[in-house]
């Protein structure tokens, strides 16, 4: 059996962010469907220099689709010294019936697209129908990869913006509008920031809360989607309290997601989780319920939103005669 080889300019030419919200839709869906079959993630943390790396692995009865998905992230060398990107992704496909490797891809762009989609389907469910402005706390590559998303699902009228680096705000200022001819407005504070928001992303490596509660207005939705490993943390624990609380995977989100936090802390427990996303998608439970409501969307990232996105893009490879066959056999 012949194995499809997809390179990172083939990835990008085959799936747009559109097609992407759709799959990673259909994956929350899947999820809460009993169509999932998705092990813990394992992360390895390398001595600094060097950085992390997570292999996640799902299987989606939906479309008999395996996947693994190699990531890696924060090696900062690695542009000067060994001449490759800081941040890495390899996701193979294996057809669930023979278990045949059908597909290997480039994981990047898909990590850094279906995360952004993730965003963008949280806005959907959650966000006030008349939102207009969005706050992002974080400038870096998936700050941007939010709005690409965002912006396919609602006008954002202005972005209020902040970072610790000057340079990376000054710059995300000049992408944005140059891109997308959304205004951004660069803030002396992150609190000024805040409580701007109508949407607030959240979209950092920080290891201590950087959003404090008493600058969250009425009606905010929450997209916090820096933390994925304990140790990181962007929300104080408190803002938990009295929002309403949606995680992509309630088993991953009270280990390794902000939600963990006021866990720990004792602010509130299991129980006071609203939903998955998945259950809001299906119609199980309901979104926002009023304007006031402050929701959070906690998402660490699932396997199976890298296993719908990269089965899509492996259908569109197939269509378009796009890829280089091998045969290992």
């Amino acid at each position: 059996m012949k194995t499809l080889l997809l390179n990172k300019a083939q990835v990008r030419s085959l799936i747009s962010m559109r097609e992407v919200i759709a799959t990673v839709e259909e994956a929350y869906k899947a999820f809460n469907s009993n169509q999932v079959v998705q092990p813990g993630y394992i992360g390895i943390h390398l001595a600094p220099p060097r950085g992390e790396i997570d292999f996640k692995l799902g299987y989606c009865k939906a479309n008999e689709m395996i996947s693994m998905k190699a990531s890696s992230g924060g090696f900062i060398n690695n542009p000067e010294s060994h001449r490759v990107p800081s941040g890495m992704g390899t996701i193979v496909l294996f057809d669930a019936q023979s278990c045949a490797l059908i597909c290997v891809m480039d994981g990047s762009l898909i990590t850094g697209l279906r995360t952004g989609a993730s965003g963008a389907v949280s806005v959907k469910a959650l966000a006030r129908k008349n939102a207009k402005k969005i706050t992002s706390i974080g400038t870096g590559h998936q700050a941007r990869m939010q709005i690409r998303a965002i912006r396919e699902i609602m006008k954002i009228e202005v972005i209020h913006a902040w970072d610790s680096n000057a340079d990376t705000l000054s710059k995300y200022k000049d992408d944005i509008e140059s891109e997308f001819g959304i205004p951004v407005m660069m803030a002396a504070s992150k609190k000024e920031a805040v409580e701007q928001a109508d949407i607030l992303i959240t979209t950092t490596r920080g290891k201590g809360s950087l959003v404090e509660a008493a600058w969250v207005q009425p009606g905010t939705h929450i997209v916090a989607i820096g933390t994925d490993q304990q140790g990181k943390q962007e929300l104080e624990p408190e803002i938990f309290k009295n929002a309403k609380i949606v995680n992509d995977s309630i088993s991953q989100c009270t280990e390794k997601g902000e939600t963990w936090h006021p866990i720990n802390k004792n602010l509130i427990s299991k129980d006071d989780i609203h939903a998955e996303i998945g259950e809001i998608l299906l119609g199980i439970k309901p979104g926002r319920e009023h304007e006031d409501e402050i929701t959070i969307f906690d998402s660490t990232g699932m396997a199976i939103q890298d296993n719908t996105t990269a089965t899509k893009i492996y259908h569109n490879a197939m269509a378009s005669k796009i890829g280089t066959f091998f045969e290992f056999l």
